[in-house]
């Protein structure tokens, strides 16, 4: 992607910044080398954005959304888009291209992914981005 492109259409990642998991998959992930200037917001933190997209109805806690020009990508379809983005540079996107580029994959394996973070959060007893 050219730099002028990357900067007409930035991207935006909002993930969990207290999860172990989505904190490493976005320090692994060499996004900015393939797609160009990334903004990474954590859910946690006051952000107009986060504000925005929970007034839109999008459940945080049950996943990460990438927002990219003007469309929004939540959970499973979040990391398949992530996956085609992210280019194969080191073992870790090409990993993540390999299992992420199917639809039906991602759509069969975030729910496993996504609960495994819930069970890890409750084990370290933080509380969801949004409690009830």
């Amino acid at each position: 992607m050219s730099q002028s492109a990357a900067t007409e259409n930035p991207l935006t990642l909002v993930y969990d910044g207290e999860c172990p998991f989505c904190t490493r998959y976005v320090s692994l992930m060499r996004l900015r080398q393939s797609a160009g200037d990334v903004e990474l917001i954590n859910a946690r933190e006051p952000h107009p954005l986060v504000e925005q997209l929970i007034a839109s109805g999008y459940d945080l806690d049950e996943g990460m959304v990438l927002k990219s020009g003007g469309n929004i990508y939540h959970g499973d379809r979040a990391i398949h888009v992530l996956a085609l983005m992210s280019g194969r540079a080191g073992w870790f996107n090409r990993l993540n291209y390999l299992i992420f580029r199917s639809r039906t994959l991602s759509r069969v394996l975030y729910p496993i992914l996504r609960a495994g973070r819930n069970a890890t959060l409750v084990l370290l007893r933080r509380k969801k981005i949004r409690p009830e």
